[in-house]
């Protein structure tokens, strides 16, 4: 038995993985973006180890059997030490190590790595047809993504590989928490449908309120999440021209409002591609529910 931690924007999913199936979940409260926000570095990083423990510990107790932990974590994540070097949605954090302390405290080995990364590994270990290579776009509070290639996880030299968020699809447009303008998940996650509601009504409204509203017809609504569907489209075809592979999955909390964003993707990517590869793509939305980052950090921890 193996542990699988998902961290996402404001809880922990942790998850006990026998044989590719998650044979028990919890979901725990863990807003690391608030203690980033609100805490110095130093405190924020032990506020973060001790509910990860606190978290790991709880499940351990009831799976004393488990071997390993991976651990799914949002940011640039050095392949060589799984030091977390920074991570633009946790302000402050730099140089953490996280593995290390949890390791000696619950006498088992613990992995970290990108949570894009993992949740791609996820996605093509439990992909029915395993291609050569395959692409994750993860929709959430920001956009992750992970890159297989030959049936292995490819972090890059500096663990910074497929932090598709952070492509530039308008220049000077929004700020980013990577410090840049006009970054993709300023527009196509769910933090970005928000400011594109905001900025054609002037009202504030969560990505799941937006969506209802969408789905009601409402039409700043509705082009907000087209808006989306165009950045990460626009995105998508400039990655395709360096990695070319032709499986491409996208999971993530916000793709479940896909069927609102699917027209206007499917019209941007086929403008964008270059002609070669149009109609040589197989984008398809995850059917592993949301447990593919938990299953893809389990098995990188061994």
């Amino acid at each position: 038995m193996l542990i699988g931690v998902d961290v996402g924007g404001t809880n922990l999913r942790v998850g006990v993985v026998d044989n590719l199936r998650v044979v028990s979940e919890k979901r725990y409260h863990a807003d690391f973006s608030a203690l980033c926000h609100k805490l110095e570095p130093a405190q924020a990083e032990l506020a973060i180890q001790d509910q990860l423990a606190a978290a790991l510990e709880d499940m351990l107790t009831a799976y004393p059997a488990v071997r390993a932990i991976g651990i799914g974590f949002p940011g640039f994540i050095n392949p060589a030490t799984q030091v977390v070097s920074s991570s633009p949605n946790l302000p402050g954090l730099s140089n953490v190590d996280i593995a290390r302390p949890l390791s000696a405290r619950l006498a088992r080995p613990v992995k970290v790595e990108n949570d894009g990364l993992v949740a791609a590994f996820g996605e093509y270990v439990l992909h029915p047809d395993r291609p050569a290579g395959l692409i994750y776009l993860g929709l959430g509070t920001g956009v992750g993504g992970g890159l297989i290639v030959n049936g292995q996880p490819f972090a890059g030299e500096h663990g910074v590989s497929m932090e598709v968020g952070h492509i530039i699809v308008e220049s000077g447009g929004r700020l980013c928490g990577c410090g840049n303008r006009g970054c993709m998940e300023q527009y196509a996650s769910a933090s970005g449908v928000t400011l594109n509601y905001a900025e054609a009504t002037g009202q504030r409204l969560d990505a799941g309120a937006i969506a209802n509203l969408a789905s009601q017809g409402e039409t700043s609504a509705v082009v907000a999440y087209a808006q989306a569907g165009e950045r990460l489209a626009q995105g998508l075809a400039h990655i395709l021209k360096v990695v070319d592979v032709s499986s491409v999955v996208i999971g993530g909390g916000m793709s479940q409002a896909w069927p609102l964003m699917e027209t206007s993707f499917g019209q941007r990517l086929d403008s964008d591609l270059i002609p070669v590869l149009r109609d040589k793509i197989n984008v398809t939305i995850s059917s592993a529910g949301d447990q593919a980052g938990i299953i893809g950090a389990a098995l990188l921890a061994i």
